[in-house]
């Protein structure tokens, strides 16, 4: 795939001298060093890179999740290291899905139940919040396991549960953190088939953080960060 940096035409997602420092005790750690990243409306791109990289942490300033030591973070028009923490809560809410390699399913609710989680605080009545979450499902494929609690389902169901709540606000972007780590194959590439629809048919941008090329190749761009820095 290419490696090329996306078209400066609609960038969803811009930093700009961004560096991340972190400190323990008196010794300080720097995870990302005066990074530039422009990623366009749509995209689904790839962050690979050694272990202690900074992958997560520059997913986690792009989800707002983290601030940023130097440099802006924009993303939706937002310059989201400006924002206060109440702002940001509020702007992650509306704009931003997560997946994790983890799913993050609460066991005593049902499919459509943990699919409805983030509305809860928005003020769709109980009836909107269900019909949201059962479109939800059915985009990913799980209409006839609505009614399932976790335990009854596989892991790339699981997880397939935790991307319909990723995009039940109707996010612009999806952060995944190793969205396929642990599934086997098979159920990996379904999970990255599904992916992949997000970005081409409802126009998501997706920054997904993998250690496995196969996964990587799967997206339209492929970066690489090493010691702070994307090469």
């Amino acid at each position: 795939m290419t490696q090329e940096a996306s078209s400066t035409k609609d960038i969803v997602i811009q930093l700009r001298g961004v560096g991340k420092t972190f400190h323990r005790g008196s010794e300080q750690l720097r995870v990302l060093d005066n990074l530039d990243l422009d990623v366009a409306r749509g995209a689904f791109e790839a962050l690979m890179g050694p272990s202690g990289s900074g992958k997560s942490t520059l997913l986690n300033l792009i989800a707002g999740l983290d601030r940023p030591s130097m440099g802006t973070v924009t993303v939706c028009g937002e310059r989201v290291d400006k924002l206060s923490e109440s702002q940001l809560a509020q702007w992650r809410s509306r704009k931003v899905g997560f997946v994790f390699q983890t799913y993050n399913l609460l066991p005593v609710l049902r499919a459509v139940e943990n699919v409805e989680l983030p509305l809860l605080l928005t003020k769709f009545s109980s009836k909107e919040r269900r019909e949201r979450a059962e479109v939800a499902l059915r985009v990913v494929g799980l209409s006839d396991r609505m009614a399932h609690y976790p335990r009854q389902l596989s892991g790339g169901q699981e997880q397939r549960v935790a991307i319909a709540r990723a995009i039940v606000t109707d996010p612009e972007v999806i952060v995944a953190d190793e969205p396929t780590g642990d599934l086997d194959r098979a159920s990996a590439d379904e999970i990255l088939t599904l992916l992949e629809r997000l970005a081409k048919e409802m126009g998501k941008t997706i920054v997904m953080v993998t250690h496995d090329p196969v996964a990587a190749e799967r997206a339209n761009i492929i970066r690489r960060l090493d010691k702070g820095a994307l090469q």
